[in-house]
């Protein structure tokens, strides 16, 4: 009894934020250990699946490096990273088009059926939906130029296949996999993806979990509160480094195209989503234009 009346409590508290934001998009990228540790993964599964029966429209951008890397190492191979992307030549674009586009991404979507929801697992291939070139060069902050192999950058985000499942009461479960002009697949960073298909939708939200309490300052500690000045300035003095570059990166980017905020939250926290949307003290760093 005292579990429902607890239940009811947390309801109550969460009604004026769905009030407000019904009807509105938030694209989650989802990844690090909320997709390996199995009370995460149920918790993760249940949070969308509660914002989608309450009137949101949650979209999932998922990654899967842990699951990439197990595959190459059980074929003897392995690829370097390079400023948080990693090198991708052919046999490796092979494998992360394997992974990300098959185990990944249907394991994500039989989740979410398993928990009462409805989801679609897609890639850049279909409907061409994500439209990327390939990054020719890259510069590593030690000033190397470096040929990422089949890395692709964002061009162009079709959403008219993501808006038809949503309206239809889906939830559509995005591989970070693209096509270039050919129709070739390309490596995409699953954050910019999350960061470019949240400004294409015009989303409410871009939510980036994370294996971190969030995006630290100089003395270590976690920033709740970030301006897009502010990253700016952290990246450049060194503050933001490694994985957390493109991360808040794609933040800038989709706050650059309409999204209102963006939050860089704790996935180690169990319903760090709802937590994040549904109360005032959240469990990350919101990231805003100002």
């Amino acid at each position: 009894m005292q579990d429902l009346i607890d239940k009811a409590g947390v309801l109550l508290e969460a009604l004026p934020y769905i009030r407000r934001f019904h009807g509105d998009t938030f694209v989650i990228k989802y990844g690090g250990h909320a997709m390996v540790d199995a009370a995460l993964r149920d918790s993760f599964a249940r949070d969308v699946v509660l914002m989608k029966f309450v009137g949101l429209n949650p979209v999932i951008v998922h990654g899967g490096g842990p699951q990439i890397d197990e595959t190459l190492a059980a074929m003897g191979a392995s690829s370097e990273r390079v400023e948080g992307l990693r090198v991708t030549d052919e046999r490796t674009m092979a494998v992360v088009e394997m992974v990300l586009g098959g185990s990944v991404n249907q394991g994500i979507v039989s989740l979410v059926g398993k928990h009462g929801g409805r989801a679609v697992g897609l890639t850049g291939r279909d409907d061409g939906f994500l439209r990327a070139e390939k990054v020719e060069h890259m510069k590593t902050r030690s000033g190397r130029m470096v040929d990422p192999g089949r890395v692709g950058r964002i061009v162009d985000v079709r959403v008219d296949v993501v808006r038809g499942l949503m309206s239809a009461g889906f939830i559509p479960v995005v591989a970070p996999v693209a096509v270039d002009a050919e129709g070739g697949p390309l490596n995409v960073n699953a954050d910019t993806v999350a960061g470019s298909l949240a400004a294409a939708l015009g989303a409410r939200k871009l939510m980036l979990l994370t294996d971190t309490p969030g995006v630290k300052g100089p003395d270590g500690a976690v920033i709740s509160s970030l301006s897009a000045t502010e990253s700016e300035r952290l990246i450049a003095g060194e503050v933001i480094v490694g994985g957390m570059i493109p991360k808040v990166g794609c933040a800038l980017d989709a706050l650059r195209g309409g999204v209102d905020k963006v939050h860089v939250v704790d996935g180690r926290v169990q319903h760090a989503v709802l937590l994040e949307i549904f109360t005032d003290h959240g469990v990350g760093t919101e990231i805003t234009s100002g």
